[in-house]
């Protein structure tokens, strides 16, 4: 599998299971309704989990063009390689939530509350508040970039999945999204992948979903720009500890 299919479909599955849990917690009439937080973020930390093993020995599994440009950043990643690297993140992020929705059709339809639908495909605010908000981004991908750059002693290349150790290196990157979403998801969702929001904004604003609301682009640039700040920010500060 190249790499380029290897972030499409690892970003794919990511999506299809993490946008699957909010799904199933927040539509009417689902197995998982008003399930909670807790488990929104333990199903989105075993997406990254299933995400990771697939793409990890192809691709080195960032599935978030965050972590691509934090790693090139770094000058750990070629810069040549990064738009195919964000282009296959986007569009497998775009099939997952497309698969979502077609899995959850019925129940789309019969979900009143349009912000709710919305919720299962891109991020919105607890509170809508652009420069804490866009803060919030910067800070929980400035701890999951940090924390990669240690765990993988920054090399995420191809046929490296976190720490090199195939599924088991898959697991603290997990926990680490899990401790994100635990202890800084609660303000905006906590995107900290550009792909996870954009990809499923653009799928949102074109289905023939009845009952949406109007896709908010205004609020998109914070989850695209947070995390990409907050991967420059750990991958500097790597750079200044590590030399």
């Amino acid at each position: 599998m190249s790499p380029f299919i290897a972030e499409l479909v690892g970003t794919m599955i990511l999506i299809l299971l993490g946008n699957g849990v909010v799904a199933n917690v927040v539509l009417k009439d689902t197995k998982g309704n008003s399930s909670g937080w807790m488990v929104i973020t333990t199903g989105w930390a075993l997406a990254v989990f299933a995400g990771v093993v697939i793409a990890g020995p192809y691709s080195g599994a960032h599935l978030n063009p965050a972590v691509t440009i934090g790693l090139a950043i770094a000058g750990k990643f070629p810069w040549a390689q990064v738009p195919a690297f964000i282009a296959a993140q986007i569009i497998g992020a775009m099939i997952g939530t497309f698969l979502v929705w077609v899995m959850y059709k019925d129940h789309y339809k019969i979900t009143e509350d349009a912000i709710l639908k919305a919720a299962s495909f891109y991020t919105i605010p607890a509170i809508k508040n652009a420069k804490l908000n866009f803060i919030s981004e910067v800070l929980g991908t400035f701890v999951l970039l940090i924390a990669v750059f240690y765990i993988t002693n920054g090399e995420l290349g191809k046929e490296k999945t976190p720490i090199g150790l195939g599924s088991i290196g898959a697991i603290p990157v997990a926990f680490i999204v899990w401790s994100i979403g635990l202890s800084l998801g609660g303000t905006t969702g906590y995107a900290i992948n550009p792909a996870r929001d954009l990809g499923p904004r653009i799928i949102h604003s074109l289905l023939p979903m009845a009952g949406k609301i109007k896709t908010d682009w205004k609020y998109a640039w914070i989850p695209i720009m947070g995390p990409i700040v907050g991967a420059a920010i750990a991958a500097g500060l790597y750079l200044i500890l590590n030399g």
